[in-house]
């Protein structure tokens, strides 16, 4: 089940809110104790994460839960950077699981959330790397400034009695960041310039239709360590051919790839063009297919 982007929180005691983790989507599968984890996009990714995966061996039922996993900074917040490093084991992971779909052979979907958060809750075994995600009811607004305050991605809106609709983006599971955030395409990379090894900006694309369209250049956000492992990634993508139907800034100084590599940028605005103004990288997105990353828009309650 997919949230939607909404433009600006709101109270109603109706719904619930949690904290919106800056991590990865990712499905748990329990059965006789064996663990298989997912990525959104239904890869398997349990060796990459053994360590998770054992943590929930300890859940009290056969049961497929659906959560994030994030990677916990030094201040105790999430943030998606730090994903990039857990594979090495330099970051704290923590899965924070927040619904249940299966049970014991029985399928929750159809229930309401609130229900399906009561018995997820029941289920989770204490353990430092597995935990359940808190809500509040009724009162976003708070919720949010309070999600500011403490330099969050944002918060999750849910409707208390939605059922759980698989694989479908809907309105009764909404999202407000608090800052501007997209998911973006690799098309190409230009060459260093002064000190920088490796690259001087990456080349971003979003899907338009059947078609990659240019949303701008990023060049900051990357360490030493992010430039000389990116480009070793991308090396192995080169193409002599441009994705996009016209001509883009910096063309000449430009290697293409093949556009398969997602990752995200936080952002101040889209421009009149459509294009990233001041985009900053984040990281590589691997639980996205690179066809499905397109324009995220809002969508207002009004």
């Amino acid at each position: 089940m997919l949230a939607t982007l909404t433009d600006s929180p709101f109270d109603d005691p109706n719904w619930v809110f949690e904290d919106k983790f800056d991590g990865f989507r990712m499905v748990s599968e329990i059965l006789g104790g064996r663990v298989v984890l997912y990525s959104r996009n239904g890869k398997i990714i349990s060796h990459s994460y053994v360590e998770v995966a054992k943590a929930l061996e300890g859940v009290k039922a056969d049961a497929v839960i659906d959560g994030e996993l994030v990677a916990i900074g030094k201040d105790g917040v999430s943030h998606f950077q730090l994903l990039q490093n857990a594979l090495r084991h330099e970051a704290k992971l923590l899965y924070c699981a927040f619904d249940l779909m299966f049970a014991d052979g029985e399928d929750l979907r159809a229930l309401p959330l609130l229900e399906r958060k009561k018995r997820l809750k029941a289920l989770l075994p204490r353990h430092k790397l597995i935990a359940f995600s808190n809500h509040r009811k009724g009162n976003g607004t708070k919720f949010f400034a309070e999600a500011e305050l403490r330099h969050l991605e944002g918060i999750m809106a849910k409707r208390a009695d939605s059922p759980y609709a698989s694989g479908r983006r809907t309105a009764d599971w909404l999202k407000v960041k608090t800052a501007q955030r997209q998911e973006v395409v690799i098309a190409g990379f230009t060459a260093p310039r002064r000190t920088r090894p490796f690259f001087g900006a990456l080349v971003l694309a979003i899907r338009d239709d059947d078609a990659w369209r240019y949303i701008g250049h990023v060049g900051t956000g990357f360490s030493h360590q992010v430039l000389e492992e990116l480009h070793r990634k991308l090396v192995r993508l080169k193409t002599a051919k441009s994705p996009f139907p016209g001509k883009v800034k910096d063309e000449r100084v430009t290697t293409w790839v093949r556009p398969s590599l997602v990752a995200e940028v936080k952002f101040a605005e889209w421009t009149s063009k459509g294009e990233l103004r001041q985009p900053v990288y984040l990281g590589l997105r691997s639980d996205k297919n690179a066809k499905d990353v397109v324009r995220e828009k809002k969508w207002s309650r009004k």
